[in-house]
């Protein structure tokens, strides 16, 4: 304020100067060039002042913006501020892993000319018996899977991470079913040595590829062997150049027998247990660029395991009690065959016996009434066309066949061969949403009941997440 009356008064001096001039009168010509000069020098004066106030104003709006922002940071930071935490040793329980849950809501609707051994997904067609057998209807929701995968933490030279896996198909009434475990296993990797271990429960080594069917059996007990069991594995790649690979999986696996039900006593227990050591299963694989759209996979894998039923008279013609060992085996090929951004093959053969618990010789592994394994062998081929677009097609046929020799005496439905014929089609609604439509026939051969038909037709409505 002092600085503006300073300008006021300069003001009034200049107009007070100028009106004693005019009274002074014409004549007063001699002091023309003083006032002149005079008025120069206020007026550089005035502006110099004007300048001066201008400046300060700034500087005082300056200031004032500094402390407004200086007053609203330290009123942010001190709402940002959060109470003290008592210190502790204990860590968040998912601190430094990468979480990621997966799955899909899968609903079935399946129909059947004829009777299937199960409804809900096809295994067999059960024998006719001259019933005249009827057809079915079914729909579930029990192959809904959830999973987790779980990575991390990793540090330079080792990778972790583990699977949890489950879908309904444990048991259970149909609105009430009771979950299942399909995977729980753990996996440490290598990467740059390419080796890995894994230990848990997971598919088996053997066999390792399956038919794409909308059908929940994928090709078991009809052409398809291999399944899940609990497991250590280690595999190692070795890189013969800069398109092919070799690689070695071996695995120790747990026996998945039957109970020795022909015992008299309580002491009843698993026959794969009895045996007293673990299955064996390996496999070799070599990738290589052979067509030259994408690389082609041929594996050979094997396995070899064994029970040991304690059986007495109420369970064999044989009079003392005694302890009979089975063996089971497979051989095994496998192939993926990639033709071009369209076009794709592949399938599997095998042999062996004693495969029930592979899923393998129709269900069907020891004649307990000749204490003989029972031998077979099949395979499965698909081709698989697409995507264009949304959608999406697959064909293929699988086959078991058991030795006809090997059933001869053993009680209840013997099976002999069995064929699925099936090709589907695949529509994606969007990229989670799906539909899709089977329909395939099936074939089985009885031992003394005859063949047994029929036409398979299942819709699927499948939401991945």
């Amino acid at each position: 304020m002092r600085n503006s009356g300073i300008v006021i008064s300069a003001v009034i001096v200049f107009f007070l100067g100028n009106l004693c001039l005019a009274d002074a009168g014409t004549d007063a010509t001699n002091e023309n060039a003083e006032l002149k000069a005079r008025i120069e020098k206020l007026e550089k004066e005035l502006a110099e002042l004007k300048q001066m106030v201008k400046q300060q104003d700034e500087a005082r709006i300056k200031e004032a913006n500094n402390i407004e922002r200086r007053t609203a940071n330290i009123e942010q930071k001190t709402m940002n501020v959060e109470p003290a935490k008592p210190p502790s040793d204990k860590k968040p329980v998912l601190a430094g892993l990468d979480v990621q849950i997966y799955g899909r809501i899968k609903a079935d609707a399946v129909y059947d000319s004829a009777r299937m051994d199960i409804g809900n997904y096809a295994k067999w067609v059960r024998p006719d018996r001259g019933r005249n057998d009827h057809s079915q209807f079914d729909l579930t929701a029990n192959e809904t899977r959830l999973g987790m995968l779980i990575f991390g933490p990793n540090d330079q030279d080792m990778k972790t991470s583990g699977r949890v896996e489950i879908d309904f198909y444990g048991g259970g009434a149909e609105n009430k079913s009771v979950p299942m475990m399909r995977h729980a296993y753990l996996n440490f990797e290598w990467p740059d040595d390419k080796f890995s271990i894994l230990a848990g429960q997971t598919s088996d080594v053997i066999s390792p590829l399956w038919p794409d069917t909308l059908n929940y059996t994928v090709g078991w007990w009809v052409g398809n062997i291999g399944y899940r069991r609990p497991q250590i594995r280690l595999t190692k790649i070795y890189s013969i150049d800069k398109d092919t690979d070799l690689k070695f999986e071996g695995a120790i696996a747990r026996t998945i027998g039957r109970l020795n039900s022909n015992i008299l006593t309580a002491d009843q227990s698993d026959s794969g247990e009895d045996a007293g050591f673990p299955s064996i299963q390996e496999r070799v694989s070599l990738t290589l660029p052979l067509l030259g759209y994408k690389p082609t996979t041929i594996g050979v894998s094997s396995h070899y395991a064994r029970e040991a039923y304690d059986v007495n008279a109420a369970g064999t013609s044989k009079i003392a009690a005694h302890r009979e060992d089975f063996d089971s085996w497979s051989l095994n090929l496998d192939l993926q065959q990639p033709v071009n951004s369209w076009l794709s093959f592949k399938g599997e053969l095998f042999m062996g016996q004693d495969l029930d618990a592979y899923l393998g010789g129709i269900g069907q592994g020891v004649n307990t009434a000749r204490d003989k394994e029972i031998r077979s062998k099949g395979g499965w081929a698909q081709a698989s066309f697409g995507p264009w677009g949304k959608w999406s097609f697959n064909l293929g046929v699988s086959a078991d066949s058991a030795n006809k020799d090997d059933l001869e005496g053993m009680a209840g439905d013997k099976r002999r061969y069995n064929q699925s014929i099936f090709g589907n089609v695949l529509y994606n609604l969007d990229k989670n949403a799906q539909i899709g439509f089977e329909l395939s026939q099936w074939h089985t051969e009885y031992v003394d009941l005859g063949d047994a038909d029929s036409v398979r037709a299942q819709t699927s409505f499948i939401y991945k997440f």
